[in-house]
C-alpha cells in the first residue's frame, strides 16, 4: 500500500475506480475503464444516429404520436454518448489542462437531465397510450401536436430544474462522473438530495408506467374476453366470422405497438434499478463500493443503446426503415428480398443478379 501512495504521488497515475479488482497498471492507464466507456460509446452513437435517420426515412413511423417522444429520446441518448466521450478521453489523458471539479459536475450534471429527460418521455408514451385507449374518440383533440411540443419543452425544462441544486453543493446527482478522483472522493451525496430527487423524479415516473400499462393490458383483456363470448354466444356464420376477425385485428396493430413500448419502458426500469438501489443505499451510508458504483451506473447508461435493439426486433415498420437506409450500400441484396417478395412473373427471364 504504501508502495502504490508513493507510486500515485511520484508518477502520478490514473485514478481508477476498478482499480481493486487487482488488474496491472502497466500501461498508466485504467485499462478496464477505457474499454467499457468507449465500447459503450460507440455503440450508443451509431444505435441512436441509426434511430434518427431510420425515423426521417420511414413516414409511416410518424403515424404514432409517440414517435415525438421516441425521437426526442434518441436525441437525449445521442447527447448521452457524445458526453461520455468526456471521460473517455479524460482516462487517455487529453484533458490534463481541465478543472477537474468543474468537468465532473458538468458531466455528473448533463448526463442525469439526460437520463432525466428519457424517463420523463417514457412517463409521456405511456400516458399518451393509455389516452389513445380509454379515451379514442377525443384523442386527437386532448393530444394536438402543439401539446406535444409543450410537453417535450416541458420535458427538458423540468430536467434540467430537477438537478440544478447539484451545482451549489446540495448533493450529488450520480455516480457518472466518478471516473475523475474529485467526483468520487469529495462529491458526496446528501440524503435529502436523494430524497428530493427520487420524489420528483424517479418515484412519479416509475408510477405513471406502472398505472398506465396495467390499466391498457387490463383493457385490452376485456376486450379480447368480450369478443370471444360475442363468438360463442351467436355462433356467426362465414361473414360474420370475417366481420369478428376484422374487429378483433383491427385494434392488432395499436397492441402490437403498445407491447413495443412496453418492452423499451421494462427494460429501461430493469437496466436503472440496480443503480437506483445502490443510489438510496449508498446515499443512506448504508452501503459503498467503487466497483459496485461503477458497474451500477453504466449498466444504466447502457440502456441508451437498447431502444435501437427492441426497435429493430419489434417493428416492422422501424425494418423497413432500415432496409431502406441501408439499401444504398447493399443494392443488390435488397433486389434480391424484392425478388423473392414480389409475385414471379410468367414470360420474363430472371433476374442474373439474384441467381446463385
Amino acid at each position: 500500500m504504501n508502495s502504490s501512495s508513493d507510486a500515485n504521488q511520484s508518477g502520478s497515475p490514473s485514478f481508477c475506480l476498478l482499480g481493486s479488482m487487482g488488474y496491472s497498471h502497466s500501461m498508466d492507464t485504467c485499462v478496464l475503464e477505457v474499454v467499457v466507456i468507449l465500447f459503450l460509446t460507440v455503440l450508443i452513437i451509431a444505435g441512436n444516429l441509426v434511430v434518427i435517420f431510420v425515423f426521417h426515412c420511414a413516414p409511416l413511423l410518424h403515424h404514432h404520436t409517440t414517435s415525438h417522444f421516441i425521437q426526442t429520446m434518441a436525441y437525449a441518448d445521442l447527447l448521452v454518448g457524445v458526453s461520455c466521450l468526456v471521460p473517455s478521453m479524460s482516462l487517455l489523458h487529453y484533458l490534463r489542462g481541465l478543472n477537474e471539479e468543474l468537468t465532473c459536475k458538468g458531466f455528473g450534471y448533463m448526463v442525469s437531465v439526460l437520463k432525466s429527460v428519457s424517463m420523463a418521455s417514457l412517463a409521456c408514451i405511456s400516458v399518451d397510450r393509455y389516452i389513445a385507449i380509454t379515451r379514442p374518440l377525443s384523442y386527437t383533440t386532448l393530444v394536438t401536436p402543439c401539446r406535444l411540443r409543450v410537453c417535450i419543452v416541458l420535458i427538458w425544462v423540468y430536467s434540467a430544474l430537477i438537478f440544478l441544486p447539484s451545482f451549489f453543493r446540495w448533493g450529488k446527482p450520480g455516480y457518472h462522473g466518478d471516473i475523475f478522483k474529485w467526483c468520487a472522493l469529495s462529491w458526496k451525496t446528501n440524503p435529502a438530495f436523494s430524497t428530493f430527487i427520487v420524489a420528483l423524479l424517479y418515484a412519479p415516473a416509475a408510477l405513471t408506467v406502472c398505472f398506465t400499462y396495467g390499466s391498457i393490458f387490463r383493457i385490452c383483456r376485456q376486450h379480447t374476453r368480450e369478443i370471444s363470448q360475442r363468438q360463442a354466444r351467436f355462433s356467426p356464420q362465414t361473414e360474420g366470422d370475417k366481420g369478428e376477425r376484422g374487429e378483433r385485428c383491427e385494434g392488432c396493430p395499436d397492441k402490437r405497438y403498445a407491447m413495443v413500448l412496453f418492452r423499451i419502458t421494462s427494460v429501461f426500469y430493469v437496466l436503472w434499478m440496480p443503480y437506483i438501489l445502490y443510489f438510496l443505499l449508498e446515499s443512506a451510508g448504508l452501503y459503498h463500493h467503487e466497483v459496485a458504483s461503477f458497474l451500477t451506473t453504466w449498466l444504466a447508461i447502457s440502456n441508451s443503446f437498447c431502444n435501437c435493439l427492441i426497435y429493430s426486433l419489434s417493428n416492422s415498420v422501424f425494418r423497413k426503415g432500415l432496409g431502406r437506409l441501408f439499401s444504398p450500400l447493399f443494392p443488390s441484396c435488397l433486389g434480391c428480398t424484392e425478388a423473392k417478395k414480389a409475385p414471379a412473373p410468367v414470360s420474363l427471364r430472371p433476374d442474373p443478379r439474384c441467381q446463385v
